[in-house]
């Protein structure tokens, strides 16, 4: 039986030709049906040249297994988790490869409600059949049906906020010549008609394959540059910027520098709770004690979960929690379907800004100031396992406290590590934090990056 290589832990990914191609795609329609029975599936894709392709192959897998198809066209992944829910689809398929290089593609599929599916059950399933295909065609075919849920995710995606509070703000916004730019369009448009007093500057915001100004992702610090002269040259009040299928955004203040994503959950988290007393929120275990203390000092309940959507959205439906936030910059409501956006941030983001009449460089500086953070750092590593080990034995003596829920974690008082093995490639990935001591921070990753089998 053939393998294929394009199945990750929660979502599809892989090399165009070989790993995935229209073949493939056909299949796991197919096996989508086989393995999750739905009656009808969303189907969204992202602008990139094979999508489309690749989009048409999954909708046949599934019609010929007697599916109903609902079409959204060109959307961001979060358009297909609204539609999904919206629409009450079984399931639903965003054909994209979000900040993967140009000669990649994938999907994204989540159950009814816009639910993950679980890495060992629901995706080894899909991934098993696909790899058998061993497909008996239903007497039925499925149908397949164009749909338009635009207009009702921009005003779903407007009901986070409250026009009324919003302050005249200048704000860029860079698509990446990605997906973004006709949601956030449409967005905009509504939120005019409330009459939020919002300017914008637009930077590549047409969807372009070829992506003319780089692959969206801006994360990468050499992509950051461009976002960030303009938001200088434009005098904003701060500058919002996503990757290829938007399901997240970054951040860059004023005076064009970018803001680690670790301190922006803290912002929503408070804007979270201020709007939900009490409110419970989900954060991930890379770096704890901004969000941790933001949350305690508001009265809300601070619970951690593993890295990753799937994990994410798990611990947030058992907990009812209102906000998850990764420092990756994935942000998870639970009122919209428990699902990530990369919309609702900068929304609530210009709110707050708004309300507290204070610049978003200045609301971060304290955090910063108190909870300075190295950033994640990624290194390739002969044996990623046996270097946790070494790390852990080295520091073991030193430590408050050690704990091994999402990689290892180990808390010395007056700063902490998270060191992570990546889910797909020979990386350790590490991140520290200190208790005000941002000058420490340096002498704690030299010291640990020693240890390492570099």
């Amino acid at each position: 039986m053939r393998q294929l290589t394009c199945f990750k832990s929660y979502d599809i990914r892989g090399k165009l030709g070989e790993e995935l191609n229209e073949a493939i795609a056909y299949d796991v329609g197919a096996a989508i049906a086989q393995s999750l029975s739905p009656i009808t599936v969303v189907l969204g894709g992202d602008c990139r040249e094979t999508s489309a392709g690749l989009k048409a192959a999954v909708a046949r897998g599934l019609q010929d297994m007697g599916v109903n198809v609902l079409d959204i066209g060109l959307s961001g992944t979060e358009e297909v988790y609204f539609a999904t829910d919206h629409l009450n689809a079984d399931a639903g398929v965003e054909v994209t490869a979000s900040h993967n290089p140009i000669d990649y593609n994938g999907m994204k599929i989540v159950g009814k409600g816009s639910r993950p599916l679980s890495p060992e059950v629901e995706m080894d399933a899909i991934r098993k059949a696909a790899e058998r295909a061993n497909f008996a065609p239903a007497a039925v075919k499925g149908t397949l049906t164009n749909v338009n849920v635009r207009e009702a995710y921009a005003a779903k995606i407007c009901s986070f906020i409250d026009p009324a509070k919003l302050k005249p703000l200048k704000i860029l916004v860079n698509a990446g010549n990605g997906t973004a730019g006709p949601a956030f369009d449409e967005i905009t448009k509504q939120l005019a008609a409330q009459g939020a007093p919002l300017t914008f500057v637009r930077m590549d915001h047409q969807p372009d394959s070829s992506f003319p100004n780089g692959i969206p992702n801006p994360l990468l610090p050499e992509n950051q540059p461009r976002t960030a002269a303009a938001v200088i040259e434009h005098d904003v009040d701060f500058g919002v910027a996503w990757d290829g299928d938007f399901d997240r955004c970054f951040f860059f203040d004023h005076n064009g520098a970018f803001v680690d994503g670790y301190y922006i959950v803290g912002l929503l988290a408070q804007q979270a709770i201020n709007a939900n007393p009490g409110a419970t929120i989900i954060h991930d275990p890379r770096m704890i004690w901004n969000t941790q203390e933001i949350v305690a000092d508001l009265g809300g309940k601070a619970v951690q979960a593993r890295t990753g959507h799937a994990y994410q959205k798990a611990v947030m439906r058992e907990h009812g929690a209102v906000y998850g936030g990764e420092m990756s910059a994935h942000h998870y409501f639970r009122d919209f379907a428990y699902c990530d956006s990369g919309m609702i941030p900068w929304l609530m983001v210009a709110e707050l800004v708004s309300t507290t009449q204070t610049s978003l460089a200045d609301l971060i500086a304290s955090r910063k100031a108190k909870f300075p953070a190295s950033g994640e750092q990624n290194f390739t590593i002969k044996d990623p396992a046996a270097a946790l080990k070494t790390v852990e034995a080295a520091l073991a003596s030193e430590a408050q406290q050690i704990e091994h829920f999402d990689g290892l974690g180990m808390d010395f008082g007056d700063w902490r590590l998270n060191l992570r093995m990546s889910g797909t490639e020979p990386l350790v990935r590490l991140n520290i934090e200190t208790r005000g001591d941002e000058a420490a921070i340096a002498k704690h990753l030299e010291r640990v990056v020693g240890l390492l089998d570099l």
